[in-house]
């Protein structure tokens, strides 16, 4: 019996700039839909959105990410 399609939700936490993250986040966009220009619906349906959290929130999150920027941070000359 195949599996039925269902909503999936992929969380994707990033130590980057705003201006990083908003280039990654075209890049995702791109390999979901590629050709932004065809005619509605999306053969793929999809929806992404980016959130900024505080310090607090990351390292409450993703705090083997901060951990690892923190520690690559050191070390870059």
């Amino acid at each position: 019996m195949p599996e039925e399609p269902g909503v999936h939700e992929l969380r994707l936490g990033i130590y980057a700039t705003q201006q990083q993250a908003a280039e990654i986040k075209e890049h995702i966009t791109r390999v979901l839909c590629p050709d932004p220009e065809h005619a509605p619906p999306c053969p793929v349906p999809w929806s992404m959105f980016m959130v900024h959290m505080s310090d607090l929130e990351a390292r409450e999150l993703h705090p083997g990410l901060v951990e690892q920027a923190e520690a690559e941070k050191r070390f870059r000359p």
